[in-house]
């Protein structure tokens, strides 16, 4: 993925990113969604992990992602428990198996339940999801370059809430990918 595409643009002046790139477009009642949903809401995990695989196949050649560890966005624990998988975190299984670095999925903690953002407007996703994110252990972060993963973009509010804990950490660099974005 090329610089200066749409989702590095959604983070321009919010959040310092050094990459960002989704894989797809989102967009009602379309082959897209209809496939994301079979994942995320069906428990299709193995086209969770294809994904992932792509995803991870796309990074690499682009040549623009050189990082250290792999973040899945994080679900609040009820959630995950409900849906029985975080499918962030499933995508990262799949990118890693094909950029070989390693996923750490339970340093960055969702602490406080939110409703799900899908039916908010702009200024309500933003309230959403302030102060909602933890590191549990920072040292283990400090002077990495992070994948901040997430399966699908819609205004940006959750990836720069949780993308603004991570940057707190020394010497952090932040660079985010999704599976998709939403089409304008």
């Amino acid at each position: 993925m090329h610089a200066n595409n749409p989702l590095e643009k959604k983070f321009w002046g919010r959040v310092s990113i050094t990459s960002a790139m989704s894989e797809l477009y989102f967009s009602k009642d379309s082959i897209v969604q209809n496939m994301i949903h079979e994942f995320k809401y069906r428990g299709n995990k193995k086209a969770g992990h294809f994904f992932g695989n792509m995803l991870g196949r796309s990074l690499l050649n682009s040549n623009r992602f050189e990082v250290d560890l792999i973040i899945p966005l994080p679900l609040f624990i009820r959630k995950e428990k409900m849906r029985g998988f975080n499918q962030a975190e499933i995508l990262c299984d799949g990118i890693a198996e094909i950029i070989n670095k390693p996923v750490i999925s339970k340093n960055v903690i969702r602490k406080i339940f939110t409703e799900s953002q899908t039916r908010k407007h702009r200024a309500e996703r933003w309230k959403n999801v302030e102060g909602i994110f933890y590191i549990n252990d920072p040292k283990s972060l400090e002077g990495k370059h992070i994948l901040l993963v997430d399966d699908v973009i819609i205004t940006g509010a959750t990836i720069e809430a949780c993308g603004r804990e991570i940057l707190n950490v020394t010497g952090t660099k932040l660079s985010v990918a999704t599976l998709a974005i939403a089409a304008s």
